[in-house]
């Protein structure tokens, strides 16, 4: 039985991989100080730590006290807009922070990790699909501090033996099947997510950051991948890493992009209550287009996404939404046509 290491593992993604790993008979420890996670989407099969990433002592006795065959590094601050408004927090948690804890990790022996990043390393690509060798161009300081953790994996795997592999999320959406865990968050910015709060009445209204990027129908084009999916994906990523013993880094996507008009169509033929159309001025530093080439992850694990249908995506963000605020269809007048 493979011993997986994990932190973040209370927030959104950390916790549906937790899950995703336990229902395949492998055991998991997290790490999270719930800064940003919610105790309740942890799995109650895993150990779980209280605990800040940059603690060195605490993380030192937590790995030495077990035998852990992977990292998983979730744990960070993802706000691009905050990002903007505060680059030195977002530097000091995803870059120093994160750095303390991996050498704290290669240190001990701990010295094969995934590590959780962006496709907004990529920034506005002039490719109409990006892929892993694509030129990088981070425009805010989340992206930023993604990358220059990926940096000091690439270049200090030799020098301090330990192999990595580096996923780049698109856009992640959806929920779990069983309705164990999704996305909680009080002002979250996630494009779906609001979408839905505002199909289950938890907001008054939904409005497009700009209507004039140069796209199709002038709105932000996005490639979404299921969080599931994405769950499967750090599934093999980890049979590969103790199995070949190789680092690399893979998109994580479809390839395929929708826009945010298009995502909007969408929901509405998912509900009874449709949402109008309500522009607003565009986001600072927003990327116009943002689609995965996936080729290099398909065809070296030969894999097939399962879950890559938009609406599949937004309906099991809709029983999210609507499991998590308890509303009822004859209060809110909310339904889904499923």
């Amino acid at each position: 039985m493979k011993n997986i290491l994990l932190t973040g593992g209370a927030g959104y993604i950390g916790s549906h991989v937790a899950n995703y790993l336990l229902d395949r008979g492998l055991k998991v420890t997290i790490i999270d100080n719930l800064s940003t996670g919610h105790k309740k989407l942890i799995p109650k099969k895993v150990k779980f730590y209280n605990c800040d990433i940059a603690n060195t002592k605490k993380v030192a006795e937590i790995i030495k006290k077990n035998s852990f065959d992977v990292v998983m590094h979730f744990a960070g601050v993802i706000r691009v807009d905050e990002s903007i408004k505060n680059p030195e927090k977002y530097n000091f948690i995803n870059y120093e922070k994160g750095k303390i804890f991996l050498n704290t990790c290669f240190e001990n022996n701990l010295n094969k990790v995934i590590f959780s990043s962006t496709a907004s390393v990529y920034g506005n690509s002039t490719n109409k699909k990006v892929s892993e060798n694509s030129k990088l161009k981070p425009i805010n300081p989340y992206a930023k501090s993604k990358l220059k953790i990926e940096n000091f994996l690439i270049k200090n795997s030799k020098l301090k033996k330990f192999k990595y592999i580096i996923l780049r999320y698109f856009n992640v959406a959806g929920a779990d099947k069983k309705l164990r865990t999704g996305l909680i968050s009080k002002s979250s910015t996630n494009l779906i997510k609001v979408i839905c709060e505002v199909a289950i009445g938890k907001r008054k209204k939904f409005k497009i950051n700009g209507n004039n990027y140069d796209t199709k129908d002038g709105t932000p084009i996005r490639d979404f991948i299921h969080v599931t999916d994405l769950a499967e994906i750090h599934y093999l990523c980890t049979k590969y890493l103790i199995n070949k013993n190789k680092s690399n880094i893979f998109n994580c996507g479809y390839g395929v992009g929708y826009s945010v008009k298009e995502v909007l169509s969408n929901i509405n033929n998912l509900i009874a209550n449709k949402i109008p159309i309500i522009y607003g001025k565009r986001r600072l530093n927003d990327i116009a287009s943002s689609i995965s080439n996936t080729k290099k992850f398909n065809t070296c694990f030969k894999w097939s996404a399962k879950n890559n249908s938009l609406k599949n995506i937004l309906k099991s963000s809709l029983q999210w939404e609507k499991k998590q605020y308890k509303l009822t269809n004859k209060k809110n007048k909310f339904k889904i046509f499923l």
